[in-house]
C-alpha cells in the first residue's frame, strides 16, 4: 500500500473541498436609489426593502447590518449573472445607516459606499432619512444660472444711469458697449440686463433644454451682483419696471446719495416696486407655461448698507411711507436687526458689525431680534407663494447666518418648515463649502451647490486647475484615483434625495469659467488681463466636462454663456455679458444634443452610477436602471487609447452590442456611430485623443 499516495490524495480532496471562490467585487453593487431601495423616499414608520446585487452563486450568506442590527437577507431573484438579495426593515421616524456583510466560507467582506472593504467606517454607511423628500421636478433637472445684468437688456428705459447714485465712494456707471470686458472694479458698472431680457430669451432657454432657471439676486440693491440687498420685499426696478422716473442725477464728483433724487424715486416709489414685482410674477408664469421652474437667490446672512432697515446712505430717510433706518435713528424699529458696538453714536451710527468687516454688508443679528427672524421667515414664504410662485431658494453663505452653529441649524429648520408649508414642492439649496452632512439631515436644506462632490474633482481631473484659476497642480491633472477618492468621500455626505438634486456646476459667478481653466493659466484679470482668459483654451476638454456634467448624478447647472463659449477668470471677469450675435453656435448645439440624450435615455437622469475602470487621464463609468444601461468613457490623454471594458458590471448582456450615441474628438463631436460587439461581457474600443464617448 502506497501510504504517501493516499495521504496526498486525501490532502487534495480536502483542498478541493475547502477551496472557495473569492468575492467577485465587480459584481457587488447597491446604492440608495429607487432601484435598490423601495420606496426610495420612505415615510416615517414605513417598511422599506433594501437590495444588494452579487455575482450569481458567488456568496453563501448576506446580511444587512442596520443601526448595528444584523438582518439575514434572502435571495430574491437571479437575473443573468447576478443574484439579488433583499431584506425588509421597519423604519421609525429616525435616520438609519447600514452596510452589508457578505460570507464565502470563512471569508467575510463588507460593502458600503466605497465598495467591498475589509473594515467598516461609519462615515461611509448608506443612509435613509424617513420623511425626507426632495422635489421630483428637480431630480436630475437641467438648470441654468442667470446673472441678470449680463444676460440680456430687454428694456433700456430701466437702465442704471451714469451718475444716478454713488456706490463704494464712486458714482455708478452705465456701460454703453455690451461686449466690453468687465472692469477690474466692476461692482458699480451696469450693462443693463433685466427681466424683460429674460422674457425675450425664454424660448431660447426652452429650446436649449433648460428646465430650471436659477437667478442671482433680483431684489433692490445698489450693486450689479445684488448680494447687498436693499429691500427684500421688492424686485429691483432696474431689473423690472420704472413707471415713475422723476428726479436728478448726482452732479459730477458728488457722492452724497441724499442728493440722488432720481435713484431715490426709482427704488422707493411703490409704483415702480409693485410694477417690478408684477413683472417677476409674469416671468415665473411664462417659465411655468414652458415647463420650466424658477429659483431665487436668498441672501439672509447679511444685507446691504443701502438697506431700508439700515439706511446708511439715507435713501429712505425722507422717502414717504418708510420708517427711519437703524443707522439714522436710535428709535428705529430696525435697531435690533444689527449689532451696534457703540450705543452712544446716534444719529448716523456707523459702528455696526459688517460681514467679514465690510461696512457695505451689515451682518444681520437674528439672535437679538425676533422681529427680524419673523420678517425673513415671511420673505421665505412670500416669494414661493401666489402671486409670485417661485419654485425655491438658493441660500447664500447659508452656514454663516447666525453667531453659532446651533442657532444656524435651528433657523434653517424653521425656514424649511415655513417654505415647505407655503409651497411643499419648493426646493431649498445652499451655497456651502466643506462637509454637508450636518445640514442635509432632512430637516434643513434639500441640497447644496455641489463644489466638493462635482465642480472641484472634475476640474482637478480634467484641467489640473483650482476653480478660481489660482493654482495649477500637475499631480492632479489626469489623476483618476484622486478624482474617485474625492467623489467617494464627499458623496458619502449626501443621501440620495439630496444627491439627485445637487447643483452640479462647471462655472458660476464666483469662480473662473471652466473653458478658461482648460488653458492652464494661473492668474486673474488683474494680473494677466482679460484677453488671456480666451487664449489657449481647449474646447475638447470642455466637451469632456460637459459630458460628465450631463451624465453624472445630480442637476447639471449651466452658467449663462458657458454654452456659447464665454471665457473669463474669476470674478468680475466671469461676469461677462452673454455674446448675443457672437455665440459659439457649435457649443450651443452640442449642449442641446447632450441635454436631449440625457432626456431620451432614462438611465442618464435617474439611473445608478458605477465606476468600471480608471487609469491616468482615463475614466469609465456607467449609468443603469433595471432595464437599460449606458457607458461613459473619458480619455483626457492627447493620444488615442485602446481599452477593454467590462460592461456586464452595469447590466449589459454577456453577448450583444453596445451602440455609440455620441463621441467627441478634437473639439468636434458626432452623434451615433459604430456598434461594438460584447464578448464575454466586455467590449474593446479605441478612444480618440481628448474625447468623451457615450454608448448605450
Amino acid at each position: 500500500m502506497n501510504t504517501e499516495y493516499y495521504r496526498q490524495l486525501e490532502n487534495n480532496r480536502k483542498y478541493i473541498a475547502n477551496m472557495r471562490p473569492v468575492f467577485n467585487k465587480r459584481a457587488v453593487f447597491s446604492d440608495t436609489s429607487k432601484w435598490y431601495v423601495t420606496p426610495a423616499e420612505p415615510k416615517p414608520y414605513e417598511e422599506v426593502k433594501i437590495h444588494l446585487r452579487t455575482a450569481k452563486d458567488n456568496v453563501d450568506l448576506v446580511y444587512l447590518v442596520c443601526n448595528k442590527e444584523k438582518i439575514y437577507m434572502d435571495k430574491e431573484r437571479t437575473e443573468g449573472r447576478f443574484d439579488y438579495y433583499v431584506a425588509s426593515y421597519q423604519l421609525s421616524d429616525e435616520k438609519i445607516t447600514y452596510y452589508f456583510e457578505l460570507h464565502i466560507g470563512q471569508l467575510i467582506g463588507y460593502y458600503d459606499t466605497r465598495g467591498i472593504v475589509r473594515e467598516i467606517t461609519e462615515y461611509y454607511h448608506f443612509a435613509i432619512i424617513p420623511g425626507f423628500h426632495t422635489p421630483e421636478w428637480a431630480k436630475g433637472a437641467v438648470m441654468y444660472q442667470i446673472y441678470v445684468d449680463r444676460f440680456c437688456n430687454g428694456d433700456t428705459s430701466n437702465d442704471v444711469l451714469t451718475g444716478e447714485y454713488a456706490y463704494i465712494k464712486e458714482q455708478v456707471q452705465k456701460v454703453e458697449d455690451w461686449n466690453r470686458y468687465p472692469a477690474q472694479m466692476d461692482v458699480r458698472e451696469f450693462y443693463g440686463g433685466d427681466l424683460q431680457g429674460v422674457l425675450d430669451k425664454m424660448d431660447y432657454l426652452k429650446d436649449l433644454g433648460v428646465e430650471v432657471i436659477y437667478f442671482n439676486p433680483l431684489f433692490v440693491s445698489p450693486s450689479n451682483h445684488k448680494y447687498d440687498i436693499q429691500d427684500y420685499d421688492y424686485i429691483d426696478p432696474h431689473f423690472g419696471k420704472i413707471v415713475y422716473d422723476e428726479g436728478e442725477l448726482l452732479p459730477w464728483g458728488e457722492k452724497d446719495n441724499k442728493k440722488a433724487s432720481r435713484y431715490i424715486n426709482r427704488v422707493t416709489d411703490k409704483r415702480n416696486l409693485e410694477a417690478s414685482n408684477a413683472l417677476f410674477a409674469k416671468v415665473v408664469e411664462e417659465a411655468h407655461k414652458r415647463g420650466m421652474r424658477v429659483i431665487l437667490d436668498g441672501v439672509f446672512n447679511h444685507c446691504g448698507s443701502f438697506n431700508k432697515w439700515m439706511d446708511r446712505e439715507c435713501i429712505y430717510e425722507n422717502a414717504p411711507g418708510y420708517e427711519k433706518g437703524a443707522h439714522v435713528s436710535a428709535d428705529s424699529p430696525y435697531k435690533e436687526f444689527f449689532d451696534f458696538k457703540n450705543q452712544n453714536a446716534w444719529p448716523y451710527n456707523t459702528t455696526y458689525d459688517g460681514w467679514w468687516g465690510h461696512d457695505t454688508l451689515p451682518k444681520l443679528n437674528y439672535e437679538n431680534s425676533k422681529e427680524l427672524y419673523d420678517y425673513v421667515m415671511r420673505i421665505g414664504a412670500k416669494w414661493v407663494s401666489a402671486p409670485y410662485n417661485a419654485d425655491g431658494w438658493r441660500l447664500d453663505v447659508a452656514a454663516d447666518l447666525g453667531h453659532s452653529p446651533a442657532f444656524n441649524h435651528s433657523f434653517w429648520q424653521d425656514f424649511r418648515k415655513t417654505v415647505k408649508r407655503a409651497n411643499p414642492e419648493a426646493i431649498i439649496l445652499a451655497e456651502h463649502y466643506g462637509n454637508t452632512r450636518d445640514w442635509l439631515q432632512g430637516n434643513e436644506w434639500d441640497t447644496v451647490m455641489n463644489y466638493d462632490a462635482f465642480m472641484e474633482p472634475v476640474t482637478w481631473f480634467l484641467t489640473g486647475m483650482e476653480k478660481h484659476s489660482d493654482d495649477f497642480r500637475e499631480d492632479l491633472l489626469g489623476n483618476s484615483e484622486s478624482f474617485l477618492g474625492a467623489m467617494r468621500h464627499h458623496c458619502a455626505s449626501f443621501t440620495m434625495p439630496s444627491l439627485q438634486v445637487a447643483m452640479n456646476e462647471l462655472s458660476n459667478h464666483d469662480h473662473s469659467r471652466f473653458l478658461t481653466r482648460t488653458n492652464h493659466k494661473v492668474g486673474r484679470t488683474s494680473t494677466l488681463g482679460p484677453e488671456a482668459a480666451n487664449q489657449g483654451i481647449n474646447k475638447a476638454v470642455f466637451m469632456e466636462a460637459v459630458v460628465m456634467q450631463m451624465t453624472w448624478i445630480g442637476a447639471p447647472t449651466i452658467y449663462y454663456g458657458d454654452e456659447a463659449g464665454v471665457c473669463g477668470f474669476t470674478d468680475p471677469d466671469n461676469r461677462r455679458t452673454y455674446p448675443w450675435g457672437n455665440e459659439d453656435q457649435q457649443l450651443i448645439v452640442f449642449h442641446k444634443d447632450m441635454i436631449a440624450l440625457r432626456n431620451q435615455y432614462r438611465e442618464l437622469r435617474e439611473g445608478s452610477l458605477k465606476v468600471i475602470d480608471n487609469d491616468y487621464n482615463f475614466l469609465a463609468y456607467g449609468r443603469f436602471t433595471n432595464s437599460a444601461c449606458s457607458l461613459i468613457l473619458i480619455n483626457n490623454n492627447d493620444t488615442p487609447l485602446e481599452r477593454e471594458v467590462s460592461v456586464w458590471e452595469i447590466g449589459a448582456p454577456m453577448t450583444g452590442k453596445m451602440t455609440t450615441l455620441f463621441q467627441s474628438k478634437a473639439g468636434e463631436y458626432f452623434l451615433g456611430g459604430i456598434s461594438y460587439e460584447i464578448t464575454a461581457g466586455r467590449i474593446k474600443i479605441t478612444l480618440p485623443p481628448t474625447s468623451a464617448t457615450l454608448l448605450h
